[in-house]
């Protein structure tokens, strides 16, 4: 019998060698960018230091075969280059010995392509030795716009393309690009320090660095494109971020907002794919599967955030989208779910936060509270918003709203634009069967 075309003894060597250099630097780019970043205090030279680093592994690793730990090889041969640069130019001089001392500390392991992985991260409240927290809080820096912020956060510290922060944020690819581009200009001619602020400084940056680390764990969540429909590594560092700032700022309601948030939504990972990697939707999925730590996790962190709203404010953003998250962890099945208090949870979300996405979720809880009939109208209202127009999930939820209805035909019709429109495979597949399955 003759192997499938994807046999892995029928993939050449070159292929699958390549094929390890992407997968391993889609994970570890962040970290590589940060750590480089806290030598050369550039995060543009950084980047093209990691760049360096995939060009070196894409060259070595066929011929010479993947390292046992290729995360640590891709570090260390970035960190060797950026020490190799900060040693050809003189004015650098202070910057090396102190890099020299902090590469005397770290010990073996870290940085040798041979040895363990570096050290285990930390989330003990008072641990700010985080190269991936001084990145985000740099990159979000106030002499940056708000917008450029979340374009270059995410496009180091997701790895997202230009097309997928674009999709991300609702905005054109060529305003993304150029923003990013601005961005690290400011950064390298202003001389920012790689740090993780403190007091007044802090607070200034936080609501940028709760956005993007909110947007990174959603990108890992459902990617926006590609051939997976998860990232976990994406959740997992975003986690990881949250619960130290919680740590950093006990005070600050949205802090613990965003965290229960992301620990309610990672609870349902292992149920949100089946076992071919396809998407499960909500309704469809095991919650035996969800994550019970995690939910109590989210609980904690739901409770820490109202516990610091002052007597005069009402929730945050965060804090209400975590409230949501809470009521579907609550119901042991999809049909004892409160849509009801969603929906007013939501209407509390869109009147803080206005935004048509809020507004379109706010839809399918008020349908799945009161009716299709409602929803729909909400829906149809949106029909208009020029940051949805290429919006897959609007024609995805008009498709569900339709077939509920009965209104099969239009069902499809909505779910075959909804799959023209999504850029992630897995997405796409989902799409096109729900179409089919109206046609039936």
């Amino acid at each position: 019998m003759s192997l499938p075309p994807e046999h892995p003894r029928r993939t050449p060597p070159e292929q699958r060698s390549r094929h390890a250099v992407e997968t391993v630097f889609r994970l570890e780019s962040p970290r590589i960018i940060a750590g480089v970043t806290r030598i050369v205090r550039d995060v543009g030279i950084a980047e093209e230091l990691a760049q360096d680093a995939l060009v070196a592994a894409l060259e070595q690793w066929p011929g010479q075969g993947v390292p046992d730990n290729p995360g640590a090889w891709l570090m260390a041969t970035a960190k060797h280059r950026a020490i190799d640069l900060v040693r050809r130019r003189e004015r650098y001089a202070a910057k090396l010995a102190e890099v020299g001392r902090d590469l005397e500390t770290m010990g073996p392991g870290a940085d040798d392509p041979a040895g363990p992985a570096g050290p285990a991260d930390s989330d003990g409240p008072d641990d700010i030795d985080d190269d991936l927290l001084r990145l985000v809080f740099t990159a979000c820096h106030p002499l940056l716009s708000a917008e450029a912020r979340v374009a270059l956060t995410l496009r180091l510290l997701g790895g997202l393309t230009t097309a997928e922060i674009a999709r991300a944020v609702l905005a054109a690819e060529p305003t993304v690009a150029q923003r990013i581009v601005r961005a690290k200009r400011i950064l390298a001619t202003k001389d920012i320090p790689f740090e993780v602020p403190h007091g007044p400084d802090r607070e200034a940056r936080l609501g940028s660095v709760l956005e993007v680390i909110y947007l990174i764990f959603n990108e890992g969540y459902a990617a926006t494109a590609g051939d997976d429909w998860l990232r976990p590594a994406l959740c997992e560092d975003a986690l990881r971020l949250a619960r130290v700032l919680a740590g950093l700022m006990p005070g600050e309601s949205e802090v613990h907002g965003l965290a229960a948030l992301l620990e309610l939504q990672a609870s349902r990972a292992a149920a949100r794919t089946g076992p071919f990697g396809e998407p499960v939707l909500l309704k469809e999925q095991s919650r035996a599967r969800w994550n019970r730590l995690l939910i109590r996790r989210g609980y904690a962190a739901l409770a820490r955030a109202r516990a610091a709203v002052a007597s005069s404010r009402a929730l945050g953003p965060y804090a209400l989208q975590a409230a949501i998250a809470a009521c579907h962890a609550h119901a042991h099945t999809y049909e004892e779910t409160d849509w009801q208090q969603i929906a007013v949870l939501y209407g509390l979300l869109a009147a803080r936060t206005p935004s048509p996405v809020v507004e379109l979720n706010r839809a399918v809880a008020v349908s799945m509270a009161q009716g299709p009939e409602p929803g729909l109208s909400l829906v149809d209202a949106l029909t208009a918003e020029p940051a949805l127009k290429d919006y897959h999930l609007l024609p995805s939820v008009r498709g569900d709203l339709l077939e509920r209805l009965g209104r099969t035909a239009e069902a499809c019709a909505e779910f075959e634009r909804a799959a023209s429109l999504a850029r992630n495979e897995r997405e796409r597949e989902l799409l096109l069967a729900r179409a089919a399955s109206c046609q039936l």
